[in-house]
């Protein structure tokens, strides 16, 4: 009778994942994955045929994630955009390692960023259509200056150089999307 397999694949992956959300991807190794499994390298290199295999699932299991964070971000504002901005910086701060991951390293796969925060919530589609709705003649454009803005404070909170609060986060958000748009909430 054959010995019965104790590592899962499942088990792996979630491994990998609470490696790379204490140390960094760039640390997800195969010895060091072992480690944090409590398994050799062997169960790792049976359930996936090369690091490229998992490192590709990693990256699924961290785009779920955001789109998980994403959607249960509390919402707190209907002004286009405010709420895509706040859920946004704050992963950036809550989760450092799958943000760079995800939106700082060339590992996205075939992914553009659009495609990332848009995912399979809709998020940025809906934004826009807000934006629309509210009479932005080209809120495409729009959604690309209130990005720039966005991603620039996220990119600041890894570093400890964002220290707004919360409300100041927003206000700054919202008089953002006023000043580009020409719409006066």
């Amino acid at each position: 009778m054959a010995r019965k397999a104790t590592v899962t694949k499942t088990m792996i992956l979630d491994s990998a994942f609470a490696l790379m959300r204490e140390e960094g991807f760039e640390q997800v190794t195969a010895r060091k994955l072992a480690a944090k499994a409590g398994c050799s390298t062997q169960p790792i290199f049976r359930l996936y045929e090369n690091m490229d295999q998992l490192i590709r699932d990693l990256y699924e299991k961290a785009v779920l994630y955001f789109e998980r964070f994403y959607s249960e971000y509390p919402q707190g504002d209907e002004t286009p955009f405010v709420h895509l901005g706040m859920a946004y910086i704050h992963f950036a701060s809550a989760e450092k390692n799958i943000f760079r991951l995800l939106f700082l390293s060339e590992h996205r796969g075939e992914k553009s960023m659009y495609e990332l925060l848009n995912g399979n919530t809709g998020a940025v589609g809906k934004e826009i259509a807000k934006a629309k709705a509210e009479g932005v003649a080209v809120p495409g454009d729009l959604f690309m200056k209130m990005w720039i803005f966005i991603h620039g404070a996220a990119c600041m909170s890894l570093t400890g150089d964002f220290d707004l609060s919360d409300e100041e986060t927003h206000t700054l958000l919202k008089n953002s999307y006023q000043a580009y748009s020409g719409v006066v909430k």
